[in-house]
């Protein structure tokens, strides 16, 4: 299918359609699944051409929207720190009542199926941070090395993250699928892929994770909590009860062993480290309004909850 770049008003509709999303990622999902040579790899290399320009069109339309506040963020390494971890508070999609919502009153049915919107994605949170570590100054990379090896259960495979979410995703009957994702799902989904390939977005990705490092704890908790109401076991529910804890000590070593010393080196790093992080928290948040949409049309909850302290 062919696209043509969209500017303007009418960017957002485009670039977050499900057309335009479903795209992408069954692109993602081809171009990083390994695979062999084959006789037709210059058709397929003119393909990546096309999508990479369509994948830089959706990213550079996402930057533009989050360029100002970015601009606001300070390039000396206290005030970067003080302003990156503030997001936490004040960020895009921050205390969303989706939450809350979620630990005391979705069933399982509407567990499911936020699951499942969270499970799109060919790239896990592991293959992010290995993707964007190419290559990156000694201090960081080290940071990066050591959060992928807590990825990978530090080389025990019972502890490795990504199974423990399959494990979920067998408790709750889940079948991720493309086409039955919300466009603003596969948008965030895509959007992390692509800051983690291209690498004139690494310092983008390096923000843009360290940002999930710093934000996900809460939101972990709540989804836990609603886990266990509606019976999960603790190791079904693993995965979240995990990041709730985990992720703060994550966030405090990627801010003091990637973040300073980045910004330390090269203080124009810290406004790209910012635009990363808003377009995350920005993708983020459409997603949350997006499930809220779908579920609070289904349930039986009059009024949305109050934001979670």
């Amino acid at each position: 299918m062919e696209f043509k770049p969209v500017r303007g008003d009418a960017s957002a509709e485009f670039y977050f359609s499900d057309t335009f999303q479903q795209s992408l990622a069954r692109w993602n999902r081809q171009r990083l699944e390994p695979g062999f040579p084959g006789d037709d790899w210059r058709e397929k290399l003119a393909d990546d051409t096309r999508m990479q320009l369509l994948e830089g069109e959706f990213l550079e339309d996402l930057r533009a929207s989050v360029k100002e506040e970015a601009g606001k963020a300070p390039q000396d390494v206290d005030g970067f720190i003080a302003w990156f971890e503030g997001l936490k508070e004040v960020g895009p999609g921050q205390n969303d009542p989706l939450f809350p919502w979620l630990a005391e009153h979705a069933s399982r049915d509407e567990l499911r199926w936020f699951f499942e919107q969270e499970a799109a994605g060919e790239a896990g949170f592991d293959d992010l941070v290995a993707m964007t570590q190419i290559k990156l100054p000694d201090q960081a990379k080290l940071e990066l090395a050591r959060n992928y090896w807590d990825e990978m259960g530090r080389g025990n495979a019972k502890g490795m993250h990504g199974p423990m979410l399959h494990i979920v995703a067998e408790a709750l009957e889940v079948n991720p699928a493309i086409e039955t994702t919300v466009a603003e799902s596969l948008a965030l989904a895509n959007a992390m892929t692509g800051m983690a390939t291209s690498r004139r977005y690494a310092w983008h990705s390096v923000g843009a994770l360290g940002v999930i490092e710093l934000t996900a704890p809460g939101r972990s908790a709540l989804v836990a909590k609603g886990l266990r109401r509606i019976g999960l076991s603790g190791r079904e529910r693993r995965y979240f009860d995990l990041h709730a804890v985990l992720d703060v000590k994550h966030s405090e070593d990627w801010n003091r062993e990637a973040l300073i010393p980045l910004v330390k080196e090269d203080p124009r790093r810290a406004i790209a480290i910012a635009e990363g992080a808003l377009m995350r928290l920005a993708c983020g948040q459409r997603c949350f309004e997006r499930y809220r949409a779908h579920l609070w049309d289904e349930s039986a909850v009059a009024v949305p909850l109050a934001p979670a302290a």
